[in-house]
C-alpha cells in the first residue's frame, strides 16, 4: 500500500500530490474490494493498509463566540427584531430566538433545522428545580437526548406561541385586500421548530453592525455557539457542586 501511495503521488497529472481525503477514499475502496475477495475465498488474508508513519490530519480551530461577543450578538438580534418592519418582523423574531436556543441547548445548526415541536418537552430539573428543555435529537443513527440550560425555556415558549408565517405580499396589494378574520395558526407537534432559513439575515446583521469577531480570525457561522455552550455548561456544573 505504501508503494501505491507513492505511485499516486509520482503519477499525478496536476503536478501536485493528491489530497489526503482522495488517497483515503481510494484506500477504503481497495479495502472493500479485497474484503469481497476474502469472502469468496480468493485471498487468504487482508494486507496491512496502515501507513508506516501516522501523520496528523488537517487541524482547523472552530471559531466560537466569547461571552462578550454572545451578549453583543443577542442584543443586536433583539434590537433588530423590535425595529423590523411588519413583513420582516416574523423572521427577525425567529432569528433572535434561534440564537438564544442554539446558545443554550448546544445543538448544531443541522440538528436544530430537523427539530420538531414533538421532540421538545419542558420539564423541571430534579437537581436544581429549574425548568429546562428535554430534547430528542433525531439523527441518522437513532435518537439522542439533550438537556438544555434554563435560559432556553423562554425562547422556546415564544417559538411555541408564535403563529405560523403568513406571506405578506406587496404593500400595495395588502392595502387593497380586506382584513382577514381567520385566527392565526399555531405550530403543530409535527411542525419544525425553525421552518425558515436564517443564515442570510444572520450574516447581514454581522456585517451591518460589525458584529462578533472570531478568536481565530475566521468567519463565524451559527455553529460557533456549540463551544460556548459547553463552556457555560461546565461552569454551571462546577457552581452546582461548589467548585466555582
Amino acid at each position: 500500500m505504501q508503494e501505491y501511495r507513492l505511485h499516486r503521488i509520482a503519477t499525478s497529472k496536476t503536478g501536485k500530490a493528491p489530497a489526503r481525503s482522495t488517497i483515503h477514499d481510494e484506500v477504503v475502496t481497495l479495502r472493500q474490494v479485497l474484503k469481497t475477495a476474502i469472502r469468496h475465498e480468493w485471498l487468504a488474508h487482508l494486507p496491512d493498509f496502515s501507513p508506516p508513519y501516522k501523520t496528523s490530519g488537517k487541524v482547523v480551530h472552530r471559531p466560537w463566540f466569547s461571552p462578550e461577543e454572545y451578549k453583543q450578538l443577542y442584543e443586536t438580534t433583539r434590537a433588530h427584531a423590535k425595529a423590523s418592519q411588519i413583513h420582516h418582523r416574523w423572521s427577525a423574531e425567529q432569528l433572535h430566538d434561534y440564537v438564544l436556543f442554539l446558545a443554550n441547548t448546544g445543538l448544531r445548526p443541522d440538528e436544530a433545522k430537523n427539530l420538531q415541536h414533538r421532540d421538545v418537552t419542558i420539564v423541571e430539573d430534579e437537581r436544581s428545580g429549574e425548568r429546562i428543555l428535554e430534547i430528542e435529537v433525531r439523527g441518522k443513527r437513532g435518537v439522542g437526548y439533550c438537556k438544555s440550560m434554563p435560559s432556553a425555556v423562554r425562547p422556546y415558549e415564544r417559538l411555541l406561541g408564535r403563529a405560523k408565517y403568513v406571506k405578506q405580499g406587496r404593500a400595495r396589494v395588502r392595502a387593497k385586500l380586506p382584513p382577514s378574520n381567520e385566527p392565526p395558526q399555531l405550530p403543530k407537534p409535527t411542525d419544525h421548530v425553525f421552518p425558515g432559513n436564517h443564515i442570510k439575515m444572520f450574516n447581514a446583521l454581522l456585517d451591518r453592525r460589525a458584529g462578533p469577531g472570531c478568536l481565530d480570525s475566521a468567519p463565524l457561522d451559527l455553529s460557533g455557539f456549540l463551544p460556548g455552550y459547553a463552556e457555560r455548561g461546565a461552569l454551571r456544573f462546577c457552581r452546582c457542586v461548589g467548585r466555582a
